[in-house]
């Protein structure tokens, strides 16, 4: 028998979370490509003529880059795996609902953090 005091949010407002983190996963995703494509070029900014000193720095410059678009990549790739869980708490009807608590995540937080799983009390006592 189900519990009809289970605490969720309506099937109408899951609905509305559902578009608000597909759009947010397209947006992700595109970014992420810019990324890739960033960490991709080849940051050759026609340095041959400079002198060693401007040449070795542009190259220091570059490796740097790569690695800060590496780690924008990993991060990037880390959100659109939490929208795409949250997309199934949305199927199973537990979305918005913080973990620790038990309670409804405020709504606004998860408009601001659609792949929230705690609530800004759970997220405090941490």
């Amino acid at each position: 028998m189900a519990d009809d005091n289970t605490v969720r949010y309506s099937d109408k407002a899951l609905a509305e979370f559902k578009v608000l983190i597909l759009e947010k996963i397209e947006s992700a995703k595109h970014d992420l490509e810019l990324i890739r494509s960033a960490y991709m070029n080849d940051h050759d900014n026609g340095t041959d003529d400079t002198s060693p000193q401007f040449k070795a720095f542009d190259e220091g410059s570059a490796v740097m880059s790569k690695e800060s678009n590496s780690q924008l990549a990993i991060r990037q790739e880390k959100f659109i795996r939490d929208l795409k869980n949250a997309l199934i708490r949305i199927e199973n009807k537990t979305y918005g609902v913080c973990r620790v608590t038990g309670k409804l995540i405020n709504s606004k937080r998860l408009e601001l953090v659609p792949h929230a799983t705690l609530s800004i009390e759970a997220k405090n006592m941490q």
